[in-house]
């Protein structure tokens, strides 16, 4: 999954600082850069946060990392 580290380098981020914004395994993460492993949904999901882009993006269904409009938590509580 080299979108990940192109992601990654384009924000200027170690894997390390991956890790702690995510608490995505840096190892786990390192495997994922090189296509060993797939991301988990949840993990996808902080990544698609952290590198502002969309699920679609990071899973390759899509070219366009342009990201979704997020929900908005307050409408959700009424």
């Amino acid at each position: 999954m080299n979108r990940l580290k192109e992601l990654r380098k384009k924000k200027g981020l170690t894997q390390i600082k991956v890790q702690m914004e995510t608490g995505i395994d840096q190892a786990d993460y390192s495997k994922m850069e090189h296509g060993k492993r797939y991301p988990t949904t949840e993990q996808a999901k902080q990544l698609s946060f952290l590198f502002e882009t969309s699920l679609d993006y990071i899973y390759g269904i899509t070219d366009d990392p342009t990201p979704y409009p997020r929900a908005n938590p307050e409408k959700k509580d009424k």
